[in-house]
Parts: structure tokens; sequence; C-alpha cells
């Protein structure tokens, strides 16, 4: 492949509100020991291997996937697949792009012909700022509930019965939401001892949210500087504290508004914030509408 020209692919910052996935193929796929034609695509495909071992090289990095991982092509890289075992390899093989951009009608749309490449069409990685693009480490651990959705997924586009765009939409939203959710794991599983700190210091958060968390205050809790303590946490979280506590918070918010009548004033000093206009106004910042008219719409709902 070193004679091929690299192409990077094209990524956007989009926020998760705005992924739309289309599915474009989705299939289970049994092989025998073979070596693929080297490739480019002008969408992004998920290999998932369910039995057998797989081995894909790609930018001069070689990853071989054994059963329950899953790797995520990109758009407009090269890559070669090799299925390696004895006597067939069984995959998921699932083609979509992140924003509903292009037309597919057959192969030749998903597949780039090197003879008449379309620049223009290559797919873009949409990249929410609160997470890493997913090709940027392509291989993932699968989680049983993500290779639940993606074998759903295929018997949906597989039967297309009345409104299976709409399902297939949704179960592909959850399969990304479980790959991001993974980095967040793998990034603490791989971090060091001040990282683990901040695995503790993240539960506690959860646990108690009405308290003062401070950056002096978690700082010194992890025994760092202001700007470390943060740096450190935004890799591992993948935010910063004060984000990642205002999310925390407001879960927490709205929980209570929907299962208690306890008077918003209460609510606001329960999740950390005993100023009820302040409590009201971010609130509103974050939902788009106030927390008791939150409270009247979900029981409405």
């Amino acid at each position: 492949m070193n004679h091929r020209p690299i192409h990077l692919p094209v990524r956007k910052l989009v926020p998760f509100q705005e992924w739309s996935p289309t599915i474009h193929y989705a299939q289970f796929q049994t092989v025998a020991p073979r070596s693929f034609p080297g490739r480019r695509l002008y969408d992004f495909e998920i290999l998932y291997v369910c039995h057998g071992t797989l081995s894909v090289a790609m930018e001069h990095i070689t990853y071989t996937l054994s059963p329950g991982q899953l790797i995520v092509l990109p758009s407009g890289v090269y890559h070669e697949n090799v299925t390696v075992a004895d006597p067939t390899t069984k995959l998921i093989g699932i083609h979509f792009d992140f924003l509903g951009e292009l037309n597919i009608n057959r192969e030749e749309d998903m597949v780039v012909n090197e003879e008449e490449v379309m620049g223009e069409k290559f797919a873009v990685e949409a990249v929410d700022q609160t997470c890493s693009p997913l090709t940027e480490e392509p291989v993932y651990n699968a989680s049983h509930e993500c290779v639940q959705s993606m074998e759903n997924l295929i018997h949906e586009f597989s039967m297309r019965p009345l409104g299976y765009q709409l399902v297939c939409r949704g179960l592909m939203l959850n399969i990304l939401a479980y790959l991001i959710r993974s980095q967040v794991y793998r990034r603490i599983s791989g971090a060091s001892v001040h990282g683990q700190k901040v695995k503790e210091l993240m539960l506690d958060m959860e646990k108690v949210p009405s308290a003062a968390w401070t950056n002096s205050i978690i700082a010194e809790r992890l025994g760092m500087s202001g700007d470390y303590t943060s740096k450190l946490f935004r890799q591992i979280a993948g935010v910063p504290p004060g984000e990642y506590l205002r999310s925390i918070r407001h879960r927490e918010a709205r929980k209570l508004l929907q299962e208690t009548d306890w008077p918003i004033e209460r609510i606001g000093e329960l999740v950390g914030y005993p100023d009820i206009h302040y409590f009201s106004r971010v609130f509103t910042a974050t939902e788009g509408i106030s927390p008791r008219g939150y409270r009247k719409l979900s029981r409405v709902l």
C-alpha cells in the first residue's frame, strides 16, 4: 500500500443532536480464508468479528481482530482486509454515513473506483466536541448491547418493514453511542495512578452533585495544580470538570422534577443550586424550558 497516496479523512465538528446516520448496507458475512483487494470507501464501514479472525492493514498499521471486536473503517482511507480463520470467519458488516449525505444505489457508490475518483463524494466524519473521532483509534471491544443493536439493525435492513429507515437510524445512533462511551472506559482503564484518582472523583461527583465542587477543591482533592487537574480531567472524562458537574446536576434535576412534587427551590438546593433564580437560568439554558415548564410537560407526556 506504500505506493498509494494517503487520504486524510474529512472530519467536521457536529453536535450529537445533529447526527443523522443513514444505513447503506448491513448483513452477516461468512468468509473463507482469503485476502481482499485493497480499497477505499466513500462511506464508513463497521466490521464486527462474530467468529474467526480478521486482519486489517490501514495507514501502515495492521490491526488483528478476534471475536467480540470491531473496527470502524473511515471514508477515503486505503485498507486491505484478510480473513485467516479456518474454515470460515463470520462477520457483521455495516456501511453508513454520519449525516445522511450520500445517495447509495449500488456497490460502486460505496467503494471507490480508482480510475474515476469523485473526491467531493467522500463522506464526512461527524465529531462532537466532547469525544474523539471514532476512527482515530478504530478498534473497539463491542458490548453485548452494541452487538444486539447491530443484529437488530441487520434484521430491519434486510426485512425492510414500514418505517425501517427510522428504526435503522435509531439503532445506528445506539451503536455510535456505545462506541463513544467505550472511548471513556478505554481512557479510564489505561489511565495512570492520577487517572484512577480522577475516576474516583467522578464517582463521588455522581453520588453528591450538590457538594461545592469548585476547581480549587477538585485540584486540592487530587493534589495537583489547577491547570493540570483540568487537563487530566478532560482527557479522561471528555469534558472539563465544570461541564461534567453541570451534566450530572441537570440529569438529577430532571429526574426529581419528573418523579417528585417537591418545590422547585428544594430541587435546586438538592442538585447544588441554592439560588432558585440561578438554578432556573442554568436549567433553561440547557433544556430550553424552565424547570416548572419541564415538570408540566413531562407529566403531560
